[in-house]
Order: C-alpha cells, then structure tokens, then sequence
C-alpha cells in the first residue's frame, strides 16, 4: 500500500513540478560603483609602493614598444603597461586626456603602471 502511494505521489503533475528548492543566481557584469583611489600624479606616482592602486590624468604620448606607452601629465612622464584588451575599443591619440586606473609596478629601477582601464575624459 505504501509504494502504491509513493508511486502515485512521484508520477503525479504536483510531484513531477517539484525540482528542488530554487537558488537565486548571481548577478552578473556588476560591481562596485563607488568611490576608487583619488587622482595621483606622475610625480606622486614615482614614490609610491609597489602595487598601490593608482589613478592618472592626462596623455598617452607615444607608444614604446609592445604594450608599453609613455603617459604625461603636468608633473612628468611615466612608462605605462597596456594590454591589448584593456583599450576596448577605444582609440586614443596624444591630444586626447585620458584618465588611466591601475597599479604601480615597482622593480628595482624602474617604476611603471600596469593599467587596468582607460576612460577617456
């Protein structure tokens, strides 16, 4: 009697509608939308520690080599290190000001910024 009413139950529209407790997914392509580190300078940005978030105003000068261009601001001009994806689809020449977000990247003579994104401004 018993498995004839289990099995009514399992083969039954209410039984069959049951998939397990729902589980909300996660939200995707969202992230934080406060406020990030304030604006440095180059001349700033050359005493600062290694992997200190950074943010810079100003010029992408020339390209070097690689992903490897120099930026300037008023204050100076630093190697910044952008990777190709990084650019999304933006294209930006020497006159236009951009804002870069990123890390510094401290060796042991040199100092650069690893760039994580390009707004242009």
């Amino acid at each position: 009697m018993l498995a004839l009413a289990t099995a009514l139950l399992v083969s039954s529209p209410v039984g069959a509608a049951f998939n397990g407790p729902t589980v909300a997914q996660p939200a995707t392509g969202g992230g934080f939308t406060g406020p990030g580190p304030a604006t440095s300078t180059v001349k700033e940005a050359l005493d600062m520690r290694d992997d200190t978030p950074i943010s810079l105003v100003g010029n992408i000068v020339r390209h070097i080599g690689g992903d490897i261009y120099l930026f300037s601001d008023q204050t100076g001009s630093v190697n910044v290190d952008i990777d190709t994806n990084k650019w999304n689809g933006q294209n930006v020449a020497p006159t236009d000001t951009v804002r870069l977000d990123g890390e510094v990247d401290r060796d042991w003579l040199n100092v650069e910024i690893d760039v994580e994104r390009i707004t242009k401004q």
